[in-house]
């Protein structure tokens, strides 16, 4: 789909369907010739503005049948820029379902923040339009082949122009993370995630190596290797590396992601009805892939580096088991009370790896990690855990710009004492007193040798079975976390 700008003088009175965006509380639209019909139609309650509502309008311009789509924002006061992503969104799904092949979209009456809002609705476009329907007989063929943005007759077009390339690219990575995550697990194996994640920083311009099974163990990462002991599919530790500031290379931010390509538990076994959604498990690995895409596409002036863990959780005769003790590159021992806590000991090894093989200065781990988590605070907010309030502060400053919502957890020393082990020095798993989205944030916190430090339990936010919340988002895989990351390196 090709995203433009035009100026209003330049695209007024073309034979092509409009979308207009209107307050409830005002009649004005900037499109001259709706302007009386807005009137009317309001004055008659056919419309009223009022958030998400639509009304269309059909009329014969030279032999061509043109739509003129009125879509609600609400009251005035209440216009934001998440808004404006969602309405756009909601608007994209009326225009594919009308098979409206071009689009004028007029946002020239926003006189204010107009980058941001372009930006945000190049985002909103893009990722509205996907489909994981590669594996059906039937694909939805793309109708929507062309999206003009109008904006006022004073805005320098080649400037603007730079917040849609940055639209494009923030939302391609959510897209990449989401088809990471949409595959099943038979076909994204470790060694495929590692492949697809080469492929992605040649394309991208950033550096990729993998290391396999051997490389792991002389390592010494323990941890991450007994999670994939009863695989048959080797695990792949993934490297990506982006030094936009070789000036600064002591600066490095640090993006770790849990990737269990699948995750049965191993012998605490997880139940057969929803064991199907642990093709998820490496939602974090997807977000952090595909944060690094759009932040070397669009050329970040940050040194950033990411991890992956990649491995699969199962049954064998090779599998580790409840009970055993084992080790970490580290060199902290742990007890495995719960073979299905086994995010934490991948995390644990990849954080250690980062920190002292790739001199990260911040770590942003980023997880699948717990049930706990949705059961605190649904699907709509990720919980965090952090060491330092400088670092979460520039987190919560990124969340407001993407508007994926984050919360601070609290990690108080009574929460750290709980991750003690009676024959390790730490267990996998804490006694039954709730706070276990906490816990398991603490845990990896363990690993981070006194790094400013923030994780992110995305396990309710990064998979949606039912009507996401919201409108840009389709059902299944989010992409959560990758604009989140992409904005906290703009920051930081």
């Amino acid at each position: 789909m090709k995203i433009k700008l035009q100026r209003y003088k330049d695209v007024e009175g073309a034979n092509i369907s409009k979308v207009v965006m209107v307050f409830e509380d005002t009649e004005t639209t900037s499109c001259d010739g709706l302007k009386e019909i807005l009137r009317c139609i309001k004055e008659e309650k056919h419309f009223s503005g009022k958030k998400n509502e639509i009304y269309t309008l059909t009329n014969v311009e030279n032999n061509r049948v043109v739509k003129s789509i009125l879509i609600g924002l609400g009251e005035y006061k209440h216009l934001s820029i998440d808004l404006i992503r969602n309405v756009s969104a909601k608007v994209m799904k009326e225009i594919t379902a009308q098979k409206i092949t071009n689009v004028a979209m007029y946002i020239d009456q926003f006189t204010s923040n107009t980058p941001e809002l372009i930006k945000a609705m190049t985002e909103a476009i893009l990722m509205s339009a996907y489909r994981f329907d590669k594996y059906k007989s039937e694909k939805v063929s793309e109708v929507l082949k062309e999206v003009t943005l109008v904006v006022n007759n004073e805005a320098d077009i080649n400037v603007l122009m730079d917040n849609v390339k940055e639209g494009h690219a923030v939302a391609e990575g959510n897209l990449l993370a989401r088809e990471l995550v949409n595959e099943p697990a038979n076909i994204l194996t470790p060694a495929e995630l590692a492949e697809r994640t080469v492929t992605v920083g040649k394309n991208c311009g950033f550096e990729v190596e993998i290391f396999d099974r051997k490389e792991i163990e002389n390592l010494e990462m323990e941890a991450f290797i007994s999670v994939g002991k009863g695989s048959a599919n080797e695990p792949k530790l993934i490297v990506m590396r982006y030094m936009g500031n070789p000036e600064d290379k002591n600066n490095i931010l640090g993006f770790v992601g849990k990737g269990l390509t699948f995750d049965a538990g191993g012998y605490c076994l997880k139940t057969a009805p929803t064991m199907w959604q642990m093709k998820t498990d490496m939602g974090g690995a997807g977000a952090v892939i595909g944060a690094m895409s759009s932040i070397a596409k669009m050329k970040i002036k940050k040194n950033v580096v990411a991890v992956v863990a990649a491995c699969e959780n199962l049954i064998s005769g090779t599998a580790y088991r409840p009970g055993d003790i084992i080790n970490t590159m580290n060199g902290k021992t742990i007890e495995i009370l719960n073979t299905d806590a086994e995010g934490r000991l991948t995390l644990a090894d990849a954080v250690t790896y980062i920190i002292r093989r790739e001199g990260a200065s911040k770590i942003i781990d980023i997880a699948t990690l717990t049930g706990a988590v949705g059961g605190a605070l649904g699907n709509v907010v990720t919980g965090v855990v952090s060491n330092n309030d400088e670092l979460y502060s520039k987190l919560e400053a990124a969340s407001k710009k993407c508007d994926e919502k984050v919360w601070r957890f609290p990690a108080f020393d009574e929460y750290k004492a709980l991750l003690k082990g009676n024959n390790a020095d730490l267990a996998n798993i804490t006694a039954p007193v709730g706070g276990g989205a906490i816990t398991a944030g603490l845990f990896v916190g363990e690993f981070v040798e006194e790094k400013p430090w923030v994780h992110l339990d995305i396990a309710a936010t990064a998979f949606s079975e039912g009507t996401p919340n919201k409108e840009y988002f389709t059902k299944g895989a989010t992409g959560i976390g990758s604009r989140l990351l992409y904005e906290l390196a703009k920051i930081d």
